[in-house]
């Protein structure tokens, strides 16, 4: 009961911005909870997701609707703390979209995590995208490290900061528009 799942709207809006962008994509699902938005990704044709999720109770839930859905590859599951496994993971997974929904109480959740992604060598493909979740009524920064807003989507109550690269940080490479 203390997971808030993304609303079926606000997925869709996400899923219309990011049509063009998620097939054949690796996709980073943080704060995954019941893994609805990841599952999303791999119906729509992401060829790998990783799910983030520390609380066992949300697992549970996970694991449950990937076997009611039959599914047994094409993705994984890290059951820690994000900045745990963002610690751990190997530079070279370059994802190509990343999607975070910390509880919304939790500030120091979405600033840690954006600042780690925004630092992080190897994790984020050169043209990806960084999406957060959050409260309509609490701003996130405009840049944490190498990311900047590239674009906010509000609705009801909930909010969507869209996120890329700096082009800087990639010489001449680009960062893609949403």
């Amino acid at each position: 009961m203390t997971t808030r799942p993304t609303s079926d709207r606000l997925r869709e809006t996400l899923f219309n911005v990011l049509a063009p962008r998620i097939e054949g994509a690796a996709f980073l699902d943080l704060y995954a909870g019941s893994g609805a938005v990841g599952l999303e990704a791999l119906s729509r044709g992401a060829a790998r997701v990783e799910f983030v999720e520390r609380a066992e109770p949300a697992l549970r839930v996970l694991r449950g609707n990937l076997a009611r859905l039959g599914l047994t590859a094409g993705f994984r599951i890290h059951a820690t703390g994000v900045g745990l496994a963002l610690r751990k993971m190997k530079a070279g997974s370059a994802f190509d979209v990343v999607f975070l929904d910390p509880p919304y109480d939790a500030l120091d959740e979405y600033r840690a995590t954006l600042e780690l992604l925004g630092g992080a060598t190897g994790l984020l493909a050169p043209d990806a995208l960084v999406i957060a979740e959050h409260r309509r009524k609490e701003k996130l920064e405009e840049r944490y490290g190498a990311l900047g807003r590239t674009r906010l989507l509000e609705q009801g109550d909930a909010a969507l900061s869209f996120y890329a690269l700096e082009r800087s940080e990639w010489a001449g490479k680009s960062a893609g528009s949403v």
